[in-house]
């Protein structure tokens, strides 16, 4: 009789950290180390004042994997918080994505018009070549990035998943 098999989730964990040297690679080695892999990935400095660091990441793995992670997170000792905003209920992710697309002439105008449609924001210019600010949904990116890749698509950088439960619960 074959094992049973569960499926994989994706879930986004937000963990709220000392910010000193070395705690950024305690937590990434705590899924190397397991074998298990991070999809996205910020940090930034949330509280200067008491010196405390956000990082949000989004990983999949079956429930069982996901509380493991959540698990020895929650033993790191520079780590404060560990909250699964997947399961803890309603929450907006966003990502920003600089692409820098290149095109002229026709190529050029409908390139434009996409950002339009997109609501992307062009925040530098060449006669040559155009980079988009976007800003929204991993899919709004994805989708976005699909339709200017064949007009000319040059660079691409990401910034990863921002995430935050709404209403007035804090990390």
């Amino acid at each position: 009789m074959a094992p049973i098999q569960t499926a994989t989730e994706r879930h986004t964990i937000a963990v709220v950290v000392d910010n000193e040297p070395g705690v950024l690679a305690r937590v990434i080695g705590l899924f190397s180390g397991r074998g298990y892999n991070i999809e996205s990935l910020t940090v930034a400095e949330v509280e200067r004042s008491n010196s405390l660091s956000r990082i949000t990441l989004v990983t999949s793995g079956t429930p069982m994997v996901i509380e493991q992670i959540k698990a020895q997170l929650s033993r790191l000792v520079p780590v404060h918080t560990v909250k699964d905003l997947t399961e803890e209920g309603p929450h907006v992710e966003r990502e920003l994505a600089l692409i820098k697309v290149a095109g002229t002439g026709e190529r050029r105008i409908e390139a434009l018009r996409l950002a339009e449609i997109f609501r992307a924001r062009v925040v530098d210019s060449t006669i040559e070549s155009f980079i988009f600010e976007v800003t929204g949904s991993s899919e709004k990116l994805d989708a976005f990035i699909e339709l200017v890749a064949p007009i000319g698509l040059v660079e691409l950088a990401r910034t990863g998943i921002a995430a935050m439960s709404r209403g007035t619960v804090a990390l």
